[in-house]
């Protein structure tokens, strides 16, 4: 048994933990909630991820995600968490995919090829796209819902989309899903009504500033996608 994991071990059994390692998992989305989600499962011993974010870290992440550092600001995410994971566990076999999730570049992937999806992204219709694929080829996806503007990380649940509430996004996706025929997806959401920020209320432009956030929220959302990730592969 690898001692990095034999804490886990003594938890989970090994046989879940054996599973754990013959496990693949793909994440879409390596910020605020992805970062946690990668980190969680490289370090409870699944050892065959994918990771896809075309985004670079900039200066403004430093507040949330576990990536961004002084070092690694102007880096990509995908290709950062690559590197990070490989100092956790050189054994793990991680796939950096610098690129967003979109129509055009949808054929790079093979969902089939993965155990598990995680959508961490924030892009509605690439979000949509990504759950229907999943649910096409019968492949297991949970998905986050919006965690930004958001202060109590203790207001999120693990829910099916259609026992959301409150979440604007996740009214949003039940809506198109529904549309697609797509009636069950489990997800992370708050019940906690996004902040307003007054400051901002008179201007304008007002729907165009980037979403708040802070280190204790989307942190949170990642560590409850993992944990029902990691308790699914280990039970299935």
């Amino acid at each position: 048994m690898d001692q990095r994991f034999i804490r886990t071990e003594k938890l989970l059994g090994s046989e879940a933990v054996q599973k754990l390692y013959k496990s693949r998992v793909m994440i879409f989305g390596a910020g605020g909630v992805g970062g946690y989600v990668i980190e969680a499962l490289a370090r409870s011993g699944v050892v065959e991820i994918a990771v896809t974010d075309g985004d670079d870290i900039a200066l403004s992440n430093i507040n949330r995600q576990i990536l961004a550092t002084e070092k690694t600001i102007g880096k990509n995410k995908a290709e950062t968490a690559a590197e990070r994971i490989k100092e956790i566990n050189p054994y793990c076999k991680i796939t950096a995919f610098p690129l967003n999730y979109t129509a055009k570049t949808a054929g790079l992937f093979d969902f089939k090829k993965y155990d598990y999806i995680v959508d961490a992204i924030d892009s509605v219709t690439d979000k949509l796209n990504i759950i229907e694929r999943a649910k096409r080829e019968n492949v297991a996806i949970i998905s986050c819902m919006g965690a930004g503007n958001k202060l109590d990380p203790s207001a999120f649940k693990v829910a099916d989309i259609s026992k959301t509430s409150v979440c604007p996004l996740a009214r949003v996706i039940r809506r198109e899903l529904k549309k697609r025929g797509i009636e069950n997806l489990k997800t992370v959401y708050s019940e906690e009504p996004p902040v307003t920020y007054a400051q901002h209320a008179e201007e304008e432009n007002a729907k165009k500033i980037p979403p708040a956030s802070c280190a204790f929220v989307p942190s949170v959302a990642g560590l409850l996608i993992a944990a029902e990730v990691i308790k699914d592969l280990a039970k299935n």
